[in-house]
């Protein structure tokens, strides 16, 4: 085979689409055999039969692996929140955004609460979490005040919304849970509502 092959092959490789896909698999994989602090990016690309350089082409660092997609996710939130009908009530705008996101998750359930133990189990990536959902409570809170809600309404609300997805998502990736995300959100909502003495 040519040299030239040979070059165009890895070319290829290097540019595999699925390329991000195995990189996270692969990290959750190690991550749950060894544990978060004992795996290096090079380990991640090497058992995704990829190299290093395209690992750092995709993730920034070996945290981001588990958080990748969060762009996503909030700009959906937001998005939904902000071109729910005007007609509808802040906390239902918001349950459409919750609603949303099932969309836009990055991963199945089951690879969901493996991530989730990864991240429970290590204080810097849960610490990470904390900061990736102050920011979608942040954005939250901007879509709401450009429905018109007040400010400290909308932080409240905004915080409120927040504390549903965690429950939510939660729930989802329970074991035995069968039902999609956009279900359990709703329902988490629902109780919401009740509590507050508000009819679902």
């Amino acid at each position: 085979m040519a040299a030239t092959d040979i070059n165009t092959m890895k070319d290829m490789a290097r540019w595999d689409p699925d390329s991000r896909d195995r990189l996270r698999q692969a990290a959750i994989d190690l991550y749950g055999e060894r544990g978060f602090e004992n795996t290096t990016v090079a380990e991640i690309a090497k058992r995704a039969g990829l190299t290093e350089r395209t690992f750092f082409r995709h993730f920034a660092d070996k945290r981001e692996v588990l958080f990748s997609g969060s762009e996503t996710l909030q700009e959906r939130l937001v998005r939904t929140v902000v071109e729910a009908p005007a007609s509808l009530a802040p906390l239902d705008a918001v349950a459409l955004g919750l609603e949303a996101i099932g969309e836009v998750l990055p991963e199945r359930a089951e690879t969901s609460r493996r991530r989730q133990t990864i991240i429970t189990a290590n204080a810097e990536l849960r610490e990470r979490e904390l900061i990736k959902l102050a920011s979608l409570s942040e954005a939250l809170a901007g879509a709401l005040r450009g429905r018109g809600v007040e400010a400290a309404a909308a932080g409240l609300l905004a915080e409120v919304g927040i504390a549903v997805f965690k429950t939510a998502f939660g729930r989802w990736i329970a074991e035995g849970e069968e039902r999609d995300f956009a279900q359990v959100a709703r329902e988490s909502i629902g109780e919401l509502k009740m509590l507050t003495g508000r009819v679902p």
